[in-house]
């Protein structure tokens, strides 16, 4: 077998090859547009590969190539591979040598990868995020242009009556201009949003597990999905704090000397998969009496901000155990704290 550790660059990449049954050790600098690295490895076919690299990003048709070439592919965790460095010094050489002696050790931290299908799918569900962000900012831009004409409409700016005081307000020039395209844009980016928002509908409908995460209150078809392509399988993880820890929804921590000292969210992981839960917790309030108590017990002690996060972090635990489980959602019973009443003492 030829053992290989990549250090990968969008340009280039810098190996260091071993076999395993020579001891012979070669180190390259391999281009990828001049298409060196290609055949390099196009030259190694037949033989029993297996090549480790960090995780990082524009990689895919390297993954593909090897993928086609029949040669094994490790991609590591780019933190704990950069922790388990001794030496201060840094750079190409060193760092594939690094990967390499890792592997011969079998000390690599590999990390489970989606198969083709699902990053295809997660293209989709990326695609229709940033869309809906760019419809966000036309419509903010277009509220403002209302407000500087003295029209507050709020939500309703968006009703068939708002649009049709969007479009009559007395603007001229380049102003008008500006409103007419934005009108245009907008229009446009909804048709978009709306087919993607089906293609969503029907990739989530063809998935059971996706089906099974739908039945919590807040979940649609594009959370369930997100979530359900972001953890891949659930057995990956022991416990659901770790999903937690996965996602970015628990506090950092700087602690020492018996002090604990807690800070903001951690935010590694998943950008887009913590956005959606967030806005999917605030839903979930409105319809589960236990989220929804305990998010405005801790709205009203720390900050809405905060509970929304605490709540985000319990629905997405949540949703771990229902596929764990293969349970579908149950309201629970909220156990009322003794000497609490049992309705509003104040007057509405």
């Amino acid at each position: 077998m030829k053992i290989i550790g990549c250090d990968f660059h969008p340009g280039y990449q810098q190996i260091a090859m071993v076999d395993d049954v020579t001891g012979e050790m070669l180190e390259r600098r391999l281009e990828h547009e001049k298409g060196e690295a290609r055949r390099f490895y196009q030259g190694l076919q037949g033989e029993v590969v297996r090549v480790g690299m960090e995780a990082v990003g524009n990689t895919q048709w390297f993954e593909h190539l090897l993928a086609e070439l029949g040669q094994e592919l490790w991609i590591g965790d780019a933190a704990q591979i950069r922790h388990l460095v001794v030496r201060r010094q840094k750079t190409d050489r060193r760092d594939a040598r690094h990967i390499l002696q890792l592997l011969i050790d079998e000390r690599f931290p590999r990390l489970w990868v989606p198969s083709v299908a699902m990053r295809d799918t997660r293209q989709l569900l990326r695609h229709r995020q940033k869309l809906v962000e760019m419809r966000t900012q036309v419509k903010n831009q277009l509220q403002h242009l209302a407000l500087n004409q003295g029209v507050q409409r709020k939500r309703r700016l968006w009703s068939r009556e708002g649009r049709a005081v969007l479009e009559a307000l007395p603007l001229e020039g380049w102003t008008a201009r500006r409103r007419n395209d934005l009108l245009a844009m907008l229009d446009r980016l909804e048709q978009q949003v709306g087919e993607l928002d089906g293609a969503v509908r029907a990739e989530a409908e063809q998935r059971p597990e996706v089906r099974l995460l739908m039945t919590h209150p807040g979940v649609g078809p594009v959370v369930g999905l997100a979530y359900a392509l972001t953890l891949g399988p659930v057995t990956r993880f022991p416990r659901g704090k770790q999903v937690a820890s996965y996602l970015g929804l628990i506090p950092s921590e700087h602690s020492s000397g018996g002090r604990q000292k807690l800070g903001s969210i951690s935010k590694q992981g998943n950008t887009m998969m913590r956005t959606l839960l967030v806005e999917a917790a605030q839903t979930a309030v409105r319809f589960d009496e236990e989220l929804r108590r305990e998010y405005r017990r801790l709205a009203a002690r720390k900050h809405k901000a905060l509970a929304k996060v605490m709540v985000a972090r319990k629905l997405a635990v949540r949703m771990y155990w229902m596929l764990r489980e293969n349970q579908p959602y149950t309201p629970r019973p909220v156990a009322r704290m003794q000497g609490s009443p049992s309705h509003s003492v104040v007057a509405g």
